[in-house]
């Protein structure tokens, strides 16, 4: 799979959905490589409806933990558009286990767009290596060194019924 992914794409690959389902748009694919994600930042988030009226920058920085499940959902597609991968791993379930060297740049606000770039640095049968980071407007907002994608048999994983 190479190219671009809309949200009907996206909800294919990922099990996410609202509140948490952080990815948009996938603007450039190239399977087994890289990624390039967008996610706008909008007022209207659940995160925010608690900021007060008259609440200043501060109080509407985007949560960093979102930032960073946001660029994670991005390291999902890409590793989810692996088709080989994903047909040998078929009763499999894809699970972000770490990110390190994480480092957060500058905040994000609402009416900014988040582009995330990941790339695989390293495939195993079970588990991928990625790194990359989010800006906005070009401007680096966030840089992962190291991130881990594994995949588990869903017959080990708890249910959740």
């Amino acid at each position: 799979m190479t190219g671009t992914m809309d949200i009907v794409d996206v909800r294919a690959l990922l099990p996410h959905r609202y509140p948490l389902l952080l990815v948009d748009a996938v603007r450039e694919l190239v399977a087994g490589e890289r990624v390039v994600v967008e996610k706008a930042v909008t007022v209207n988030e659940p995160w925010y409806s608690r900021v007060p009226d008259g609440a200043g920058r501060d109080e509407h920085q985007y949560p960093q933990a979102l930032v960073l499940e946001s660029w994670g959902q991005a390291a999902g597609v890409l590793v989810g558009s692996c088709e080989d991968l994903r047909e040998r791993l078929r009763d499999s379930v894809m699970l972000f286990g770490s990110a390190s060297g994480v480092r957060y740049l500058r905040p994000v606000l609402p009416g900014d767009v988040l582009t995330h770039h990941v790339t695989i640095a390293k495939l195993f049968p079970d588990t991928v290596i990625v790194e990359g980071g989010s800006s906005v407007r070009q401007q680096p907002v966030m840089t992962v060194d190291q991130g881990l994608v594994a995949f588990r048999p869903a017959s080990v994983l708890p249910s959740t019924r």
